[in-house]
């Protein structure tokens, strides 16, 4: 399964690809940045949508992660930022992508081990995870990890739905009294 990951930004945004094999293993196909320039915020949206549809239309993903907007203290910043978020989702919705998404510290949780994980751990952690011969950029790497986290969300996923077919209900106990019901971890 070839995933396209996503870090939006309104001036940087990154993109990667991986493909997702049997088992564990994950091979890099390519990565990198759309860079926005200054000007109109409409501009800005189209040049976010037009180079993700190129990205797609080269290597062909068959699903895409997206990194979700977290609120900081700047309300106009996290505003605009969601703006690049919107010309990104709607990049994928026109090519028909399922589109999966996760926050930050969900991100870096699961490629790094630790939520609260630095730029440069995520950066080293891609470099390991995927063989790659040098380190991708910040935006680039964000970008990998969205993209990886999506590859161990769907194989957990299907690990799941696997226990639970195989016992013969949608529904699957498990140790901590909480259950699986079509695909969803939910509380006792």
């Amino acid at each position: 399964m070839r995933i396209l990951g996503i870090d939006p930004g309104l001036r940087i945004t990154g993109f990667g690809l991986i493909d997702a094999h049997d088992g564990h293993r994950l091979t890099y196909v390519a990565s990198g940045v759309i860079r926005v320039p200054d000007g109109e915020l409409a501009t800005r949206l189209a040049v976010i949508f037009g180079q993700l549809q190129d990205v797609i239309r080269q290597y062909q993903p068959q699903c895409a992660a997206v990194e979700k907007v977290f609120v900081n203290v700047n309300p106009a910043s996290t505003l605009l930022l969601g703006h690049a978020r919107g010309a990104a989702l709607c990049a994928l919705s026109v090519a028909g992508l399922p589109v999966a998404e996760y926050t930050a510290l969900q991100i870096k949780q699961s490629v790094v081990g630790y939520g609260r994980a630095s730029k440069e751990q995520v950066q080293a952690m891609m470099v390991r995870l995927l063989a790659l011969p040098g380190t991708p950029s910040a935006d680039a790497a964000d970008a990998l990890a969205c993209a990886t986290s999506h590859a161990h969300a769907s194989r957990l996923t299907a690990s799941i739905s696997a226990s639970a077919s195989a016992s013969g209900a949608g529904l699957l106990q498990t140790r901590r009294g909480a259950r699986v019901r079509r695909g969803r971890l939910i509380a006792s």
